[in-house]
């Protein structure tokens, strides 16, 4: 898409995406393979693929709470629009800003748009939670633990931590993780009720972000010595075959050394 529109771009334009997901640049076979391990280098944000694609300089992402449905029926929401650029972030502000939409600011473009993506991986957890009907304690434990996976892998691949305390952090991932209209969330309930990825995938009209991210994370994990065992555990899930109800009680065998070890 963006190649298409870049003859139409001019460097003194801004551009906001609000697309969640990493562009991988090595051979799609790549991500099949276990024992593979890729750096930072090997994948692109949204805001780096518009940057290498086109001319626009000033580039925004953004992210945070906003389950569509319920934007469309008019419910309040807030969003955060991440950028370098202070411009970017009052252009944003003042286009999309309502009564019943708040839009806040973030500098940190890259941890932004790392929340948005990684928190769909720990959505389909929480959704195998939800159909296993492991009750409210399991997924509240799941989410926070989760969490700290998404700011440990952030911060091995160059994102501030403020940025998964806020909106597209956060507050993202407890929309995402306890709602029903979450894509993700469907994907890992469907799981949990005995359905196979294959079919999930063939009879879902949306396309699941978190499946991929869970591949992407598990490599990345690998590649900077990242303790990951949610995502680790979900890819086993995904990929190996692993029962979900095995699945929960091997994380609920794993040692955590801390209660918070991501501060």
């Amino acid at each position: 898409m963006i190649q298409q529109l870049s003859p139409l771009l001019r460097p003194d334009h801004i551009l906001i995406h609000c697309t969640k997901g990493l562009d991988f640049k090595l051979d799609r076979k790549a991500l099949k393979q276990a024992e593979y391990s890729f750096s930072r280098s090997d994948i692109a944000t949204m805001s780096e693929v518009i940057q290498e694609e086109s001319v626009v300089l000033r580039i925004g992402a953004m992210a945070g709470p906003n389950l569509a449905g319920e934007l469309a029926s008019g419910k309040p929401a807030a969003t955060v629009i991440a950028s370098h650029f202070d411009e970017v972030i009052r252009s944003g502000r003042n286009a999309l800003r309502s009564r019943r939409f708040q839009v806040y600011g973030n500098h940190d473009i890259i941890g932004v748009e790392l929340s948005g993506v990684l928190k769909n991986a720990i959505a389909i957890g929480a959704g195998i939670a939800t159909g296993l009907e492991m009750g409210e304690n399991a997924r509240a434990l799941l989410i926070t633990k989760g969490w700290g996976e998404m700011i440990r892998l952030g911060q091995a691949l160059g994102s501030d931590t403020s940025a998964f305390m806020g909106l597209a952090g956060i507050g993202d991932l407890i929309a995402t993780c306890n709602s029903r209209l979450s894509r993700n969330h469907t994907v890992g309930y469907r799981l949990a009720q005995g359905e196979t990825l294959d079919y999930i995938l063939e009879t879902s009209s949306e396309v699941a972000e978190g499946v991929n991210t869970i591949r992407l994370a598990k490599h990345l994990g690998k590649y900077y010595d990242v303790k990951l065992p949610i995502i680790n555990t979900l890819y086993a899930v995904l990929f190996d075959n692993l029962p979900p109800n095995e699945a929960l009680s091997r994380l609920m065998m794993f040692s955590y050394a801390k209660d918070v070890d991501f501060l």
